[in-house]
């Protein structure tokens, strides 16, 4: 089952004790899916993602948090629920936030952009609402593991 991808950000904003940008919320959540997706055969979050210059986006999370510019996110979330630590989706987020929760924005797109990834399979310069498919995105996961492996 997934969750809210706004309940997903509050948790992490809740973790790093609302430090993040939007642009690194987007992009650990965007991991966390990622891994979700291939740990758990299921996506993390509801929705989806496209495919925005700087790397996978969901829209509604863009949306509600765009008022921040590149200055952290502050708690905008009081209407989604905390979830429960109990859940394998807050496990997720809560191993991939122990994981890359530190990294730099930069870091985090250079992750998000790699040559196999989901995002560059469907990335079109100035072509806006490319949706990447959780399909591609399960491809990724499965591509760094073989990588993983193979090194």
């Amino acid at each position: 089952m997934s969750i809210s991808v706004l309940a997903a950000a509050k948790h992490l904003g809740v973790l790093s004790g609302w430090s993040k940008t939007n642009l690194e919320l987007q992009k650990i959540i965007y991991i966390a899916h990622m891994l979700h997706l291939g740990r758990c055969d299921a996506p993390l979050v509801d929705s989806y993602f496209e495919a925005w210059y700087l790397g996978p986006v969901h829209p509604d999370l863009y949306h509600q948090a765009k008022i921040y510019g590149s200055e952290p996110v502050q708690n905008i979330f009081n209407s989604q629920p905390s979830l429960d630590d109990t859940k394998i989706e807050t496990k997720t987020l809560n191993s991939t936030y122990d994981i890359v929760g530190d990294f730099s924005g930069a870091r985090l797109i250079a992750i998000t952009h790699c040559d196999y990834g989901a995002w560059q399979k469907n990335y079109k310069p100035g072509v806006r609402n490319v949706v990447i498919p959780n399909e591609d995105i399960l491809d990724e996961y499965r591509k760094r593991v073989d990588k993983q492996k193979s090194s």
